[in-house]
């Protein structure tokens, strides 16, 4: 399992360093590159089980755990806030332990209090997602829904959003939160060429799958 989880890790930095040093990528989209990195590392966290049994097991908590260190490192790449109200962290330190719904309840109880903390709505959609085991929720969506209206210029909302539609399999709907976030992000957005990339892929797969269109 910890060997499997290095060589995923591996294979991130490699892409890492192939980008900035090779295809020289700007040092301003160092993070955004960083954070689509660990956006696999999500998605992988809650679909690659390669040695699953066929029998129900109780809940895997080292792969909640490594599962809640990747969201919480993907999240704050993108925002990358210089100081977090004491919620935010104490709610980052639970999911990074795959303790979701206690991650979930303590954001909540700070959103009461700051309401248009949009890194917190951000957080709260994927602590909810977690607690599904990857599954988009009502209550995910509505969270996503809520950090876009207060921020639409920012991207993490609909980035987290496609990547938890991905994470339950639902393609296509990954595929139309990415391309609706291409259609109304700026031509230079450094998030862009990344974005494009997940889009083509998902717009191939769903060419090459006729059970998803």
């Amino acid at each position: 399992m910890i060997g499997g989880w290095l060589a995923i890790l591996a294979l991130a930095l490699a892409a890492f360093a192939i980008a900035a040093f090779t295809l020289r990528l700007p040092r301003e989209g160092f993070a955004v590159f960083g954070a689509f990195l660990l956006l696999g590392v999500v998605g992988y966290s809650f679909q690659g089980s390669p040695g699953l049994p066929g029998a129900p097991k109780q809940p895997d908590r080292a792969r909640e755990q490594q599962s809640g260190e990747a969201m919480v490192d993907a999240r704050q790449a993108l925002f990358a806030s210089i100081a977090m109200p004491q919620y935010l962290v104490m709610s980052d330190g639970l999911a990074r332990n795959g303790k979701f719904a206690d991650a979930a309840a303590t954001l909540r109880g700070g959103l009461r209090q700051n309401p248009d903390d949009v890194e917190a709505w951000v957080a709260l959609g994927m602590a909810l997602t977690g607690h599904a085991d990857g599954t988009v929720t009502p209550a995910s969506f509505y969270a996503y829904g809520r950090a876009r209206v207060l921020d639409p210029a920012n991207p993490a909302a609909d980035l987290f959003l496609g990547n938890s539609f991905l994470q339950s399999g639902n393609v296509l709907a990954a595929r139309d939160t990415w391309a609706q976030l291409l259609a109304n992000s700026p031509e230079d957005a450094s998030w862009r060429p990344g974005l494009e990339q997940r889009v083509e892929r998902l717009d191939q797969m769903i060419a090459n799958a006729p059970m998803l269109q």
